[in-house]
């Protein structure tokens, strides 16, 4: 009895250190970066000017003030829109994947994959229970997996795209091109999804929408900050004027800049991210391997009340372990 109330106390303690733990490691690090973010989209925007004169130090100062407005306005509006859009809407998501299907069609290939995966799930294994996992899983999990990967790959396509796109603005700007002629060498002459994408901003403009707040609604479709920085870049200069041709040329640099990075980190990251896969995977193995050697040996994990807790309280710890190594690579842009 004694041996049994110890080791009931000892599990108790076990799974309150590990749910203390999962809880520290997932909110430990969400913090705020507004300012970093406002004074990033100033050195953008911000262009040398010439303070000779009073005129100038005057406007100067005015073009200052409508700038602080300006990346204020933004920054709010920002606010508001990463609250709404935490979570996107089905019908969003399918816009972000470069799909034209409506809540029906999804629906239908939802109903369609569950069906494939659980005949298939049940002529392997023969087991109705088998079966019906698949079936869940087909339907739920899988619709929507396809939809994240088809919209992750749309999004690594227009960052890749997004600053030959911005040099071509610029260089058209400086050769005395309008703006909107730009954006419609863009819509019609460069790769997908950047097409479309800038062919969505040509028709809002057609209907009345101003330029910059049809620049900014490129973010809706296109939830990465390199189309949030270029939409706020075209807007804060139709509200405060400047010299549009630079700051574009100084957000091409910086979104060059900001993948050469990305890359780097994820190269120096993958020597970690090596290791957490063979570590999270070793204990399978050896598990495995124990099973084929020794049945006998490794039966009693599953056999006994004991072994059941140890293996309750190794897949735990193994999980907070698992999600600690996830924190430590995971770098967010």
């Amino acid at each position: 009895m004694f041996d049994s109330n110890l080791l009931i106390l000892a599990m108790v303690v076990l799974f309150a250190l590990s749910a203390g733990g999962v809880a520290y490691t997932l909110l430990f690090d969400k913090v705020s970066d507004g300012d970093v973010y406002a004074k990033r989209m100033e050195r953008i925007v911000a262009s040398p000017e010439d303070k000779a004169s009073d005129n100038a130090a005057a406007s100067s100062a005015r073009t200052k003030r409508s700038l602080q407005s300006a990346l204020k306005e933004f920054e709010e509006r920002q606010k508001a829109k990463n609250d709404k859009t935490a979570k996107p809407p089905l019908s969003l998501r399918l816009i972000q994947a470069g799909l034209s299907w409506n809540r029906k069609t999804y629906i239908l290939f939802s109903i369609g994959l569950a069906v494939g995966v659980g005949v298939a799930t049940f002529l392997l294994s023969g087991q109705p229970l088998v079966a019906l996992g698949g079936l869940v899983i087909g339907g739920l999990g899988l619709p929507s997996w396809v939809i994240d990967r088809l919209r992750k790959r749309r999004q690594k396509a227009f960052i890749a795209e997004l600053p030959t796109a911005i040099d071509l603005i610029v260089r058209g700007v400086r050769s005395g091109l309008p703006l909107g002629d730009c954006l419609r060498m863009i819509s019609t002459e460069t790769k997908e999804p950047l097409k479309s994408e800038f062919r969505v901003i040509m028709e809002a403009q057609q209907m009345g929408v101003p330029v910059g707040e049809a620049c900014l609604k490129l973010y809706e479709r296109m939830p990465l900050q390199e189309a949030n920085f270029f939409g706020i870049v075209i807007a804060i200069q139709q509200k405060a004027g400047g010299n549009l041709s630079e700051a574009l040329g100084n957000l091409a640099n910086v979104l060059r800049e900001r993948t050469k990075m990305r890359q780097k980190i994820s190269a120096m990251s993958m020597e970690a991210k090596s290791s957490a896969a063979i570590i999270g995977s070793l204990p399978f193995v050896v598990g495995g391997l124990v099973y084929l050697t020794s049945p006998s040996y490794i039966k009693i994990l599953f056999a006994t009340t004991s072994g059941n807790l140890i293996l309750i309280g190794g897949g735990l710890y193994m999980a907070l372990g698992v999600l600690v190594m996830r924190q430590m690579i995971n770098f967010d842009f």
